[in-house]
């Protein structure tokens, strides 16, 4: 066994010497790495309108990067930037990412067809649970796609037409009783799925920060509200029977319903079938979140406009997740793109500093917004990934400068 000696940032910002040994599984040629964090040991709980780790409020700095998966189950060169993304998260500060944990049907799928896996993309996935836990950074696994990128609710939908069931569209992934079984299937197989790195089952890994159960669900055919309100609350009671060390959320881009109706002045002018409240409300629900578009959802309104949207649209969840639902909030989602006309920098880097400045002002007075994840952290050498909204440390060392600020004052908070 070597023992490797390894720098680890500590959530004050020093550094402390650790050591890290390499552990030899004979059945296949992984190598495993632990690294015993103090401030890293337990599982992130809810506390009525908190995070707590450890007993300690918890908040969170954060970012997405949807391909993780993708990259480390390419080959040896691809994973290893699945590591760099780790280092650099948590040089600056940043303690939870959200990402896939689902693939299904086409392309490196992790599902190939109902109940079907490839295992090397399953030990993608594994990697990338096991480098998260190394260096300190949390995640948020998705478990399926409402939009047919990876898959989602359509190849669902699909895998049931061609089983010759009887399926009109792709808002049956919430009501039709085998595609609901397929997706209760595939949820059982990740969450106690054994990583091949770390020997520990996903639901036993406090790595993980949560699980999600649809990345941005919507449900068209159903204004009401039923049949999505109905399919969270089987879901969340699903997935709890099988795993209550972790919190759960729903995957909410934020969009209000019937249950308030009062409440739909805020939506961006128009609903989806889901609601904030009702599906937040569901006891297995630990915690809400929004995501924050108005570069496409009001896309015709002009900057004013839109930054005055920005602003109450995140108050309005915040004083609802105080008030009425009563359990902590994220901002999962919110980004700016350098393929708008009018993008700059700067103006990315004052709309980040916006909307850090109000998670902040809600975390320090002890109200329910915990903290925010940008869409999307990269590193450079990915640059068939790059969507617009990507944020590269090396490219933009302001923007950098504006995440790590936020971090150093969410961590004087504990």
């Amino acid at each position: 066994m070597a023992l490797i000696v390894a720098l680890v940032v500590i959530p004050n910002g020093k550094f402390r010497v650790t050591g890290r040994h390499h552990k030899h599984h004979g059945h296949h040629h992984h190598h495993h790495i632990k690294i015993n964090k103090t401030y890293d040991g337990g599982f992130v709980q809810r506390n009525g309108t908190h995070f707590t780790l450890n007993g300690k409020p918890h908040y969170v700095n954060g970012f997405n990067s949807y391909w993780l998966m993708y990259l480390a189950s390419d080959s040896n060169t691809t994973s290893s930037k699945v590591t760099s993304i780790f280092q650099e998260a948590s040089q600056h500060g940043l303690n939870v990412a959200r990402t896939w944990a689902f693939s299904d049907g086409g392309d490196r799928a992790l599902q190939i067809s109902p109940g079907s896996y490839d295992e090397n993309v399953f030990r993608g996935l594994d990697f990338v649970v096991s480098e998260a836990g190394k260096y300190g950074v949390k995640l948020i696994l998705s478990l399926v796609n409402n939009w047919n990128d990876f898959g989602g609710k359509n190849r669902y939908v699909r895998w049931a037409r061609d089983q010759g069931q009887n399926v009109s569209n792709d808002d049956d992934f919430f009501t039709h009783p085998v595609v609901k079984q397929y997706y209760k299937d595939n949820v059982k197989i990740v969450l106690t799925r054994n990583n091949t790195f770390t020997g520990l089952a996903y639901k036993d890994d406090p790595a993980i920060f949560a699980w999600e159960l649809i990345n941005e669900p919507r449900c068209q055919s159903d204004y009401s509200g039923k049949s999505f309100q109905d399919w969270v609350s089987e879901m969340a009671t699903y997935v709890k029977s099988i795993d209550s060390n972790h919190l759960l959320e729903v995957g909410l881009e934020g969009f209000y319903g019937e249950s308030m109706p009062e409440k739909k002045q805020f939506n961006p002018g128009f609903q989806v079938g889901t609601d904030f409240i009702s599906n937040n409300q569901v006891s297995e629900i630990d915690f809400g979140t929004i995501h924050l578009y108005p570069d496409q959802w009001i896309s015709s309104s002009d900057e004013a406009v839109q930054d005055a949207f920005v602003d109450s649209w995140v108050q309005a969840h915040i004083q609802d997740s105080n008030d009425v639902i009563g359990k902590p909030i994220l901002v999962s989602e919110f980004g700016k793109s350098s393929k708008l006309p009018e993008y700059s920098v700067e103006k990315r880097d004052s709309y980040f500093q916006k909307l850090y400045n109000i998670i902040y002002n809600s975390a320090s007075s002890g109200g329910s917004c915990a903290g925010g994840l940008f869409w999307q952290f990269m590193i450079e050498g990915i640059d068939n990934l790059r969507d617009g909204y990507e944020v590269i440390f090396e490219e933009s060392p302001s923007t950098t400068n504006v995440i790590s600020q936020q971090y150093k004052k969410m961590s004087n908070l504990d």
